[in-house]
């Protein structure tokens, strides 16, 4: 007899690293991977189209974007939320920016501004604020309730991630999960990314989901796309 898959309802979060993790790590691996060694055009191509399957195969896996709230709600501080990540971020990359950077092709330009506004938001979010920010939560829980350790251990095999409280958050969570969001950026851009994940945390406290958090990353990235195509600061993508 053909096994059944596991629930995902049930499956600990250890198990739960692969499919959160696996697109955030191919986008990144590809970009690595075919640094200098492909066009802009066919690396950006190539993650249009692997990362979006990987999301698909993993989505079973995923918590709700949605939350308690309405979503429409959510969008409207999606958008401002966004709109004020990316008055953050371009203030604090500002004084590391090379202004004399080239432009983009325009083929590569519109590749990037599709990946960074409809897929990087959908992956880095799930990840970040669904996975890292729930089990890191969950680890500071048990931390304060049996001691450091076996938190841990606990928190990713037997805690589940669905189990976290739309809005709920600790110091601990909000910290863990701004390292790991940053580490994902250049050095330079670590102040700029460190603050701008405060806001995106901010988001999810006061609208419960993840949708919120999603359209506030991809309305940041689409206005940063426009803000150096119409004044040429190209240095800022």
């Amino acid at each position: 007899m053909k096994k059944a898959a596991p629930d995902p309802q049930t499956i600990s979060n250890r198990s739960l690293l692969l499919p959160y993790g696996v697109p955030y790590f191919a986008y990144v691996g590809i970009a690595v991977l075919t640094q200098d060694r492909v066009p802009d055009e066919i690396r950006y191509l190539l993650k249009i189209i692997i990362v979006p399957l990987l999301l698909f195969w993993g989505w079973k896996w995923y918590v709700p974007l949605s939350g308690p709230l309405k979503r429409a709600g959510s969008i409207i501080y999606g958008i401002i939320f966004g709109l004020a990540g990316l008055v953050v971020w371009l203030l604090l990359l500002w004084p590391f920016v090379e202004t004399g950077a080239e432009p983009w092709s325009k083929t590569s330009f519109f590749l990037r501004i599709v990946a960074a506004s409809l897929i990087v938001p959908v992956f880095e979010e799930l990840f970040i604020r669904g996975y890292i920010f729930r089990v890191a939560l969950q680890w500071d829980e048990n931390r304060r309730a049996q001691g450091a350790g076996k938190a841990l251990d606990t928190a990713l095999d037997h805690r589940h991630i669905r189990d976290v409280a739309p809005g709920a958050w600790s110091v601990a969570a909000i910290a863990i999960s701004t390292i790991a969001f940053s580490a994902g950026h250049l050095v330079v851009e670590w102040p700029a990314a460190i603050a701008y994940s405060l806001v995106i945390s901010a988001l999810w406290i006061i609208r419960k989901d993840l949708l919120s958090c999603v359209v506030a990353h991809g309305i940041t990235n689409l206005g940063l796309a426009l803000y150096v195509y119409f004044t040429g600061q190209w240095g800022f993508w």
